[in-house]
């Protein structure tokens, strides 16, 4: 069974996303992290999971090639499309994105795809290991080093990857986004020109300059994940609901029932946020919980109490904190709030005590 973990928005989503992570990777890598919270941030739904053999997956790293890949690729677009919608964008960092590259003409839904310092050929990864090579092909296995972790690679895996050369680009017919550091030191640059020269148009690349390869550094995973927001944006099916005119009316508010589970969509005219319980509690932890909304709703309204007071007052009021925490009396099981309020400024001490009893 794989692991994965879908990130939606606020707001219905306009679409779907897969994201597929780099060779012996994860799903939790930053790049995935932060292209998720982006596309996000722009009302796409994204689904990001662990191949076979990895992360949380089950299954033994040993026993999985490319062609395993693919299957669980398939197997994550199918869980979309039966429990949501089908994706209509794929996202493949490393060998992630040549997995992408060859399945996405397989996915009618799919209009556009993103490879991040990709390969043109799956048999491009051997080079990580080629001092084990031989090895492998004498004893039929070998454990390599792979980041500093162990793996266990099979001649079945070296003899599955060959098989893929990129051949397959020509007859895509998806839009192509192209993202690659002319400086990586894992996948050279010449891989990238490989990949544009065999897509056909409509086709995109741009230069992550100094990026590495892992993109571990949080601006160049920012950027990114940045650029994929705006350019996919033209292809999703339906407009973000931001754009769309709220059916509610000022004052009134909405609580809808958000994915079949404990999670809420709450909207206003103007507004739209999660409401959720943790986990432990059969929810996804997505949002805060009913009485942390009820607890800011009240410090709020301290909060703003406070500084209109001191502004009708013209007292010099330069920061308003209020801290609100709920509990449970032990004798009466009644429902008790406390609240500490810090108000900072060169406010006098009467002042202050009138502030604090300001209605």
């Amino acid at each position: 069974m794989l692991s994965g973990s879908l990130t939606l928005p606020v707001q219905r989503p306009c679409g779907y996303a897969l994201f597929a992570h780099c060779f012996t990777c994860g799903k939790n890598s930053v790049a995935a992290r932060r292209i998720t919270d982006a596309l996000s941030a722009h009302g796409v739904g994204v689904l990001r999971f662990d191949f076979t053999g990895l992360g949380d997956s089950e299954g033994e790293f040993g026993n999985t090639n490319f062609s395993s890949n693919l299957d669980d690729l398939k197997a994550a677009v199918s869980f979309l499309r039966e429990h949501y919608q089908a994706p209509q964008l794929l996202i493949g960092h490393s060998l992630g994105g040549t997995a992408v590259l060859a399945m996405a003409a397989q996915e009618p839904e799919v209009k556009a795809v993103v490879s991040i310092g990709a390969p043109f050929s799956a048999g491009h990864v051997v080079h990580n290991f080629e001092q084990a090579v031989q090895t492998i092909a004498r004893a039929g296995e070998a454990t390599v080093d792979l980041g500093g972790r162990p793996f266990t690679i099979k001649q079945q895996f070296l003899e599955d990857v060959a098989h893929f050369d990129g051949r397959q680009l020509a007859g895509m017919k998806k839009a192509l986004l192209l993202m690659h550091a002319p400086t990586d030191r894992i996948v050279a640059i010449d891989e990238a020109e490989k990949i544009y020269h065999a897509a056909k148009h409509p086709k995109s690349f741009v230069s992550l300059d100094k990026a590495d390869h892992l993109l571990t550094k949080p601006a160049d995973a920012e950027y990114v994940a940045d650029t994929i927001a705006a350019w996919s944006r033209r292809f999703w099916s339906s407009a973000v609901i931001e754009d769309t005119p709220s059916a509610l009316e000022k004052g009134q508010v909405e609580v809808a029932e958000f994915d079949h589970v404990l999670t809420q969509r709450v909207s206003s005219a103007a507004h739209q946020w999660i409401m959720d319980e943790p986990v432990a509690l059969g929810g996804g932890d997505r949002g805060p919980d009913p009485y942390e909304h009820l607890l800011a709703a009240l410090g709020g309204c301290t909060a703003m109490t406070l500084r209109l007071y001191a502004t009708r007052k013209q007292w010099p009021l330069t920061h308003v904190e209020v801290r609100q925490a709920h509990g449970i009396t032990p004798i009466e099981s009644d429902t008790i709030i406390d609240e500490v309020c810090h108000e900072a400024g060169g406010i006098c001490p009467m002042c202050k005590q009138e502030l604090d009893h300001a209605p």
